[in-house]
């Protein structure tokens, strides 16, 4: 496989799981879609063979054993193209899901933005808040991204949607800035908030 610095073949692990408490099928689960884990069937989660891949499969392994399970780590070498193929598929799928509603997410930002600027709500609540909620999706498609081990097309289209966001918010700010009697030189950034405007 060797596919954008992943090692060749592949870790699945199998698992069985008591039914009570579920609050330990939950936390697997959270887990392992959090490591960009793929399922093939029920109870079968798969990632690609690097060595911090294995150590999480047998981390979760002891950890299924302890809460009075069953788990095994196989690891299995290169299979066939057409194997290997649509395993790829399945982690595409899921990072598909994901970038798809991070671009509803910035979507929903950018009209909240051209609807505050043109109801003229220039503030600084306004301006933070969405600050708040881009640095949200900032930290959302470094996650996705981090786990995106077969990347297409979409990787730099979220990318490129992440700096159309803050393009705007940059905007928005300059009004913002000027709203309230602030100017900024060009040199030093934004100016701050919290200082009063220069005397005319």
């Amino acid at each position: 496989m060797g596919v954008d610095g992943c090692g060749s073949g592949w870790l699945v692990l199998l698992s069985q799981l008591p039914r009570t408490p579920s609050s330990v099928r939950v936390a697997t689960w959270r887990r392992l879609r959090a490591a960009g884990a793929a399922m093939l069937v029920s109870s079968a989660w798969v990632l690609p063979d690097t060595a911090a891949h294995a150590d999480l499969f047998s981390q979760l392994r002891d950890g299924i054993a302890r809460q009075g399970g069953t788990g095994f780590v196989l690891r299995v070498p290169d299979s066939a193209p057409q194997m290997n193929e649509a395993i790829v598929d399945r982690f595409r799928a899921d990072r598909r899901q994901e970038y798809d509603e991070f671009a509803e997410r910035c979507a929903a930002l950018l009209d909240e933005v051209a609807r505050e600027a043109q109801a003229g709500k220039h503030t600084f609540a306004e301006m933070e808040e969405t600050e708040q909620d881009l640095e949200k999706l900032a930290r959302w498609l470094a996650k996705i991204q981090a786990r995106d081990f077969f990347p297409d097309e979409r990787k730099d289209q979220s990318s490129a949607l992440m700096k159309r966001c803050r393009t705007a918010l940059e905007a928005f700010s300059l009004s913002v800035y000027a709203a309230e009697g602030l100017q900024d030189d060009g040199t030093n950034g934004p100016p701050d908030p919290g200082c009063p405007a220069p005397a005319q």
